[in-house]
């Protein structure tokens, strides 16, 4: 089996999906979808399922009920199998999608760390609330240099989890991590940014189709099938807003401008994600 794949990454609306479909076409390859809500099943307009896929197979999406749970655990041991499954029919896979976390699982291995303890963790924050969180840093940094140059004294989940780890195992969880890098797949990252006047564009018009086109009424027919409106599946953008409007919170025209905003502000955390933990070489 071959150690490196190509990926295609990029924001929301950034094109990526038809730009993956082109490859597989050219290439003779198979596509697995790296996208955390297209694995969902009857939410398809929302989530922008590929609508059409030229005969290309596409693995991953639609295939998890809408109140399962599924982690980066989940998908890294999926996309593992779906990369035999197509090396078997003579074929390479692509990924696609913008799920930055299963990208960095897929690539850097999951160490088998344990489970969270409530107590130790509840005592860390406590810790933090009450002396603030550097006296939680500068601890980190004295027993896991590498964790605390990565991890900011006020992100307090990851600060938390750190010290966690080192008090429940005895080792730093950057040995962890790096110790179980080899387990990863090696990937080539091509990043597509249409620039950021046509991506919003894009998400103005992407937005307003779904709408238009039945995102409204796929949500209405989940929530009557008795699914939960805090249903993992309905967590996802844009779902929330389309809730709120069913509920008569929101205009329909306000259901759009919230969903354009909300968009807008997820692409860019989307760019600044890959940007910073990915080796991505964009392309227009």
């Amino acid at each position: 089996m071959t150690s490196a794949y190509l990926a295609i990454v990029g924001p929301t609306a950034s094109g990526k999906t038809d730009f993956g479909l082109r490859l597989a076409k050219e290439q003779n390859a198979e596509i697995i979808s790296v996208d955390s809500r297209q694995i969902y099943k009857y939410l398809s307009i929302g989530t922008a399922k590929p609508r059409g896929t030229q005969g290309i197979p596409y693995h991953l999406i639609d295939f998890l009920e809408p109140d399962q749970t599924f982690s980066a655990a989940d998908f890294v041991r999926l996309a593992k199998e779906k990369v035999r499954e197509i090396h078997a029919r003579g074929k390479t896979p692509i990924f696609v999608g913008g799920t930055g976390l299963y990208f960095k699982a897929l690539t850097e291995g999951l160490a088998p760390l344990p489970p969270a303890d409530p107590d130790t963790r509840d005592r860390l924050k406590k810790e933090a609330a009450e002396k603030g969180r550097a006296v939680l840093h500068t601890r980190l940094a004295a027993i896991d240099p590498d964790a605390a140059a990565k991890i900011p004294a006020n992100n307090i989940q990851r600060l938390v989890r750190a010290l966690e780890v080192f008090e429940l195992t005895g080792k730093p969880i950057s040995q962890w991590h790096e110790e179980h890098r080899k387990t990863g797949l090696a990937l080539s990252f091509i990043g597509i940014d249409p620039g950021r006047d046509e991506l919003e564009r894009r998400i103005e018009s992407r937005c307003r189709w779904m709408l238009e086109e039945g995102m409204i009424e796929e949500t209405q027919a989940l929530l009557s099938q008795g699914f939960s409106e805090t249903c993992p599946a309905l967590s996802g953008l844009g779902y929330p807003r389309v809730i709120a409007h069913l509920k008569g919170k929101l205009s329909k025209k306000e259901c759009l401008a919230l969903l354009i905003q909300d968009t807008r502000q997820y692409t860019k955390r989307q760019m600044t994600w890959f940007r910073h933990q990915l080796p991505v070489e964009w392309k227009k």
